[in-house]
């Protein structure tokens, strides 16, 4: 069996039921865990990294024209002759898009399968992992894995008191504009114990105004802007405290506000997703123990 993975996290549950053998391509945003990083990436960004405002106008400028944000290297992809390819549906900024995929792949003596995952709940993160591993048969590996996962994930909520009100609590993936993180996202807050109403479990991320924060009364702020690795985010934070509104955030008054690799914990829905609610739960308890040490985060500053 050769894959072709061209999500992120659909790599990284390839991998946790062992299956980074299998593994002969990937996206340049497949960058976890390290020892992927020896495959081919088979795809590029069209846009440039600039501030926050900039690349969100790149973004929807590109998609409009060109319908992906990402190249494709059909080239490489036809030599690697690949059995299956994994694809995504759920963003379509995030990976390469399907009919890109297609036009690369018709044509071919042997056409690969392709596996095209649509997660929104952490429970639809557990059902990918096994319906990837049918696919490259190592179904007892993903169940495996799926047991071990589920037994975490619940293991974790445990320490929280369901008869308590939690922290209101966001979670933002982009800064300007603001974009409240959707999908399986609400339901990590809402397992660790907080509270939020900007965006329901399972429905995409979606645009907020400051007047949404501040009507929340947000106790708790979770800056984690997709795509950006941690130690690039810093523009993110100064595009939010250099606004009038923020300090009128309880949050910030009371300095609850922090900074995470969107990329390792709430932007990519794989195995790491566990990490992430022990994180957040041990933030939101006040239970530092919790927290993995894998998970890298930052206090931000008041002012």
């Amino acid at each position: 069996m050769r894959v072709v993975s061209l999500v992120p996290s659909a790599t990284e549950l390839l991998c946790a039921m062992d299956g980074l053998d299998l593994l002969v391509g990937r996206s340049h945003e497949c960058d976890w865990p390290p020892s992927v990083l020896d495959r081919p990436a088979l795809t590029k960004r069209r846009t440039m990294e600039t501030s926050p405002r900039d690349i969100d106008e790149q973004v929807r400028s590109t998609m409009e024209a060109q319908g992906s944000l990402h190249q494709l290297d059909a080239d490489l992809l036809k030599s690697l002759e690949p059995d299956l390819i994994l694809l995504q549906d759920t963003c379509g900024v995030c990976s390469i898009d399907q009919p890109a995929v297609q036009q690369a792949i018709d044509g071919l003596k042997k056409t690969p399968q392709t596996l095209i995952l649509h997660p929104s709940t952490f429970e639809d993160v557990l059902d990918d992992l096994l319906r990837i591993g049918e696919a490259v048969d190592r179904g007892d590996h993903a169940r495996q894995k799926m047991v071990e996962l589920r037994a975490k994930w619940w293991d974790t909520q445990d320490v929280v008191n369901p008869y308590v009100d939690g922290p209101q609590t966001a979670v933002l993936e982009w800064s300007d504009p603001l974009w409240a993180a959707g999908h399986w996202t609400p339901q990590l807050i809402e397992r660790a114990g907080g509270r939020q109403n900007l965006v329901a479990t399972g429905e995409p991320s979606r645009i907020i105004t400051p007047e949404d924060l501040l009507a929340m009364q947000v106790e708790r702020l979770i800056i984690a802007p997709c795509g950006v690795p941690i130690d690039d985010a810093q523009p993110h934070v100064d595009a939010l405290t250099s606004t009038a509104w923020w300090p009128m955030l309880p949050a910030v008054m009371d300095g609850e506000v922090v900074l995470l690799d969107g990329n390792a914990t709430f932007s990519r829905p794989g195995p790491r997703l566990v990490q992430t609610l022990q994180w957040l739960t041990g933030w939101l308890q006040s239970r530092p123990e919790l927290a993995p040490p894998e998970v890298r985060w930052k206090e931000v500053p008041s002012r």
